[in-house]
């Protein structure tokens, strides 16, 4: 990490000459833009401004209609990028360059924007803190990466993708050494910008990849994750190769996923630990995990906010499909992780490698908050293959999720109606724009038959 004052001394140096000034868009993205470095340290710093589009968009950066915050009746106005420097940190994967995150702010009352990501987990993380609770998350990030470049995968339509590998590369040595000459700068590339890489190893999949970060608090966790998605993509264009973070890139192949580890903590120590129960559990996590498993339908959407999403949710493929949990198992929705000890924690295996880790993150706090706050009572450990049983399934597809996301009073109660109705815009925009194409399957399937 840097201080500003480092910062002014490599400017003056010459060391730096570029920073990337950015915030986090609804899809996780970095949007932002590229500061001359004297310019920044001179007074940039304070603020810049934006299109306040960047935080109504869909993934093609289109402007859809039916947002309340944005519109082109209300002409596109600002908003104001308020750096935080207490993220400045060099990317040493571009020569000369470091990078910061901003909050943003309404141009008229400079007030935090509610619908912002890094806003919406903030207001989690504070309800937690009054409540002397510090949240410690961590993600995994899965993806796939391909022979060729985006360039040229994009030229070829997207057709004949070939992933880097030819097997099932799960914990696989020598497959993975043949990719080292990604995944090495990867890990040493972002450990020199300050975020603490604990490994990288091959996933259940022809050419796809896990990298692991060490758990901290969540809004560290959240800047982690989408700085190492950024890098990923950025440092595999690279060296030639695309990566993509779409969880079902192909229905043969396995999905990717994105699992959250969560745990409270108090003074220094695990808030979930307790050395009298069985499973080492105290009443509060029991709780916590009690509101996770109730509220799963309301905060799906954050945790698989595509049309694509909900293609990885199938048995057999340790993406869960049911809203249970169980002991050290990968068959359900949540797992106990480090059961009997201090490290004992909850990860929750449903969320797909596209979510935005700030959404995803403040929708499981909510829900472990609300737990916590109506005392519910955690079922008994499931046990076996949870595909199968009686429990409530995860929303199947994007538009139950984006239902529950709407009609949730828990969420309205913790976010707001204006966050939540303008992230369930969102999901309506993602389902109109895929129900007005024709797709190749359709095509294929009826072009002569039908």
């Amino acid at each position: 990490m840097l201080t500003f004052e480092d910062l002014k001394s490599q400017v003056a140096a010459g060391d730096v000459d570029t920073v990337l000034v950015c915030l986090v868009d609804m899809q996780g993205r970095l949007m932002g833009k590229r500061f001359h470095a004297g310019h920044f340290v001179a007074g940039a710093y304070e603020e810049t401004h934006c299109c306040n589009y960047l935080l109504a968009t869909d993934l093609m950066m289109g402007t859809p209609d039916g947002y309340a915050s944005t519109s082109w009746e209300g002409g596109y106005g600002d908003y104001v990028m308020k750096p935080d420097l207490s993220t400045l940190r060099p990317l040493p994967w571009l020569e000369g360059t470091v990078m910061v995150l901003c909050d943003i702010l309404d141009h008229h009352t400079h007030q935090e924007v509610p619908h912002s990501p890094r806003a919406i987990l903030k207001k989690q993380v504070a309800r937690l803190e009054a409540m002397g609770f510090d949240p410690k998350t961590a993600t995994e990030l899965e993806f796939f990466l391909f022979e060729k470049s985006f360039d040229e995968i994009r030229k070829s339509g997207f057709r004949d993708l070939a992933p880097i590998s030819g097997y099932n590369e799960d914990y696989h040595i020598l497959q993975t050494s043949r990719e080292e000459h990604v995944m090495r700068p990867i890990r040493n590339h972002l450990w020199t910008a300050g975020i603490p890489i604990e490994n990288s190893k091959g996933e259940a999949e022809t050419g796809q990849e896990e990298l692991n970060i060490k758990y901290a608090s969540a809004m560290d966790t959240a800047a982690y994750h989408t700085i190492a998605k950024h890098a990923v993509k950025e440092i595999a264009w690279q060296q030639g190769h695309a990566a993509t973070f779409l969880p079902k890139w192909h229905h043969d192949k396995v999905g990717s996923s994105s699992h959250v580890h969560q745990s409270l903590w108090k003074d220094g120590a695990n808030a979930f630990y307790d050395a009298e129960d069985a499973l080492g559990m105290s009443d509060l996590m029991k709780a916590y995990m009690a509101g996770l498993l109730k509220y799963a339908p309301d905060y799906t959407y954050f945790m698989a906010p595509y049309i694509n999403s909900y293609k990885r949710f199938m048995k057999g493929t340790f993406a869960p499909t049911r809203i249970i949990w169980s002991v050290d198992n990968r068959t359900a929705g949540f797992r106990l992780c480090g059961d009997g000890t201090k490290a004992v924690r909850v990860e929750c295996r449903i969320p797909g490698s596209d979510m935005n880790p700030y959404l995803a993150m403040a929708g499981m706090l909510a829900a472990g908050i609300a737990g916590i706050e109506e005392g519910l009572e955690l079922q008994a450990p499931a046990t076996g293959d949870v595909y199968q049983g009686e429990t409530g399934m995860i929303p199947g597809t994007l538009k139950s999720a984006g239902a529950a996301l709407r009609s949730s009073a828990m969420l309205r109660a913790a976010m707001g109606d204006a966050v939540v109705d303008h992230y369930a815009r969102a999901a309506e925009v993602e389902i109109e724009e895929f129900e007005r194409v024709v797709t190749d399957w359709e095509i294929a399937r009826g072009f002569e038959l039908a």
